[in-house]
C-alpha cells in the first residue's frame, strides 16, 4: 500500500482565505490552490460560489476586525464575572454592555449584508 504524502498546512490571514475562497468558487480550496501552483498557465474557469458574497471587500475587512478583537475573549470574562455575581452593574457597565451590543449587532448587520443574505422578521 502506498503511504500518503503528509499534508501541508498554511496560515493565511481572514483577507487571504476569504480571496481565496471566493477565486475558488465552486472548487474546494485544495483544489483550487493546486491548479494555481501547479497549472498556472491554464487557469481555472471563474464560477459562481457556493455562497453568493455581496461585497467580498467588506466581509474581508469584518472578518479581519473579528479576528484582531478580543470579542469573544470579553463576552466570556464578563459571563464568568455575572456567574459569580462579582460584575458590579454600574449606570457605566450597563452602558458599556449596551454599546458592546450594540457593536454586535452591527457586526452581524454587516456580515448580513456582505454575505447577500435576507433575514426574516
Amino acid at each position: 500500500m502506498a503511504k500518503r504524502p503528509a499534508p501541508f498546512s498554511l496560515w493565511l490571514t481572514f483577507e487571504q482565505r476569504a480571496r481565496l475562497e471566493r477565486d475558488a468558487g465552486d472548487m474546494s480550496l485544495s483544489a483550487y490552490v493546486q491548479s494555481r501552483l501547479f497549472d498556472s498557465d491554464n487557469p481555472p474557469p471563474r464560477r459562481r460560489g457556493k455562497r453568493p458574497v455581496k461585497d467580498h471587500q467588506a466581509l474581508a475587512q469584518v472578518l479581519g476586525l473579528l479576528g484582531q478583537s478580543r470579542l469573544s475573549s470579553n463576552l466570556n470574562q464578563l459571563a464568568r464575572s455575572a456567574n459569580s455575581g462579582s460584575l458590579p452593574v454600574t449606570p457605566d457597565t450597563e452602558a458599556a454592555l449596551m454599546m458592546a451590543a450594540a457593536d454586535v449587532q452591527e457586526i452581524r448587520r454587516l456580515l448580513i449584508e456582505a454575505m447577500n443574505l435576507e433575514v426574516g422578521p
